[in-house]
């Protein structure tokens, strides 16, 4: 429990322990003296003493010791003898007081309800109060309960998603290589080129990939120099095309590497074994909502292909429901012919 939580539980008790004590104030007749009414408040005064006497030797003690142990036999038996102490104590103080201040009890000049209805209705009185005590206590486990499951759900929701960094930092980094391995084979000078922009994404993929979120801008700066990279190795026959409408300096926080599993996939399957392809990538941040779409030509990728374990996707998919829970939309699937392949996620960002 925080300090702030803490500090707001014991004003809360000051505050209600006080209208308790000092209601009997407002209880007067219209031509009782000041005298009349501080002696009618300190002979009360038995009754709220004793009140909380009971409620918090329950709160404290009875209702974690005895109730939440199970022990609701004793803790029922304990209640009964503390009510019955607490019940004399009360008419004891209430007796004595009368007697300092020389006050015959309404009782004894044949005024006023008998002893049996006084004590039926101070044994209620100590019930609710009993009862009180057992709601807060309850309500104060339950929240403890809560906030101790959504502590352990974050915990588990950091550690899978570390686990999926993990995954996705060698994931990326195989196919680049893979990519880079196939330049080798035809043009070494483009191959030197494409090592030089992995250098740039690798410090993003490193560094940027270990927090939760990144701003925007430099998640698209990262997109494009993937793309950059991937054009390096196509042909001229592969046409590709990004229409990215996000402002430079735009810092809206948006999870590292959420996109660019998108993006291998369309250039791993939209692109034909003899080099011809169309890949068109669309993103914006418009109307509170983080939107990309990719579409591509569909080249299902062939069973000799090793170019990757095909995790990524998969990848895509626990993050957006770790870190965008009812926040997101994945629409995929191909178009009628089957000659395209889209991929669109939708973010909708917290108002």
């Amino acid at each position: 429990m925080t300090k702030d939580i803490k500090n707001r539980n014991l004003l809360i008790h000051i505050l209600c322990w006080g209208i308790v004590i000092f209601l009997p104030l407002l209880f007067y007749r219209p031509n009782d003296t000041w005298d009349m009414r501080w002696t009618h408040f300190v002979r009360s005064m038995g009754s709220s003493l004793c009140y909380m006497l009971v409620f918090y030797i329950n709160y404290l003690w009875l209702i974690p010791k005895m109730l939440f142990a199970h022990k609701r036999k004793m803790f029922f038996i304990a209640n009964m003898g503390l009510i019955a102490v607490a019940i004399a104590c009360t008419f004891g103080w209430w007796n004595l007081m009368s007697d300092i201040f020389d006050i015959a009890p309404r009782r004894r000049q044949g005024f006023g309800p008998p002893m049996t209805s006084l004590i039926f209705q101070s044994l209620l009185m100590f019930i609710l109060v009993v009862g009180l005590s057992v709601a807060v206590r309850m309500s104060q486990r339950w929240q403890h309960l809560e906030e101790a499951r959504k502590e352990a759900e974050r915990q588990r929701t950091e550690a899978e998603l570390s686990n999926l960094r993990n995954q996705l930092n060698p994931h990326f980094l195989l196919n680049t290589l893979n990519n880079i391995y196939a330049l080798i084979a035809f043009d070494q000078n483009k191959a030197q080129t494409a090592v030089e922009e992995l250098s740039k994404l690798l410090r993003h993929v490193l560094y940027g990939n270990q927090l939760n979120f990144v701003p925007l801008y430099k998640e698209v700066a990262f997109m494009n120099n993937y793309i950059e990279l991937m054009k390096i190795r196509v042909t001229q026959n592969v046409k590709v095309e990004t229409n990215i409408d996000i402002a430079p300096d735009d810092s809206t926080p948006v999870a590292p590497l959420i996109f660019i599993s998108l993006i291998e996939n369309a250039f791993k399957h939209g692109i034909s074994p003899s080099g011809a392809g169309e890949i068109t990538v669309n993103m914006s941040n418009t109307d509170g909502c983080i939107t990309c779409e990719i579409v591509n030509s569909n080249f299902p990728k062939r069973e000799n292909d090793k170019s990757g374990s095909g995790i990524g996707l998969e990848q895509v998919g626990k993050r957006l429901e770790l870190l965008y829970p009812d926040r997101y939309k994945w629409e995929k699937g191909t178009t009628d012919n089957d000659s395209k392949y889209y991929s669109k996620i939708t973010i909708y960002n917290e108002t």
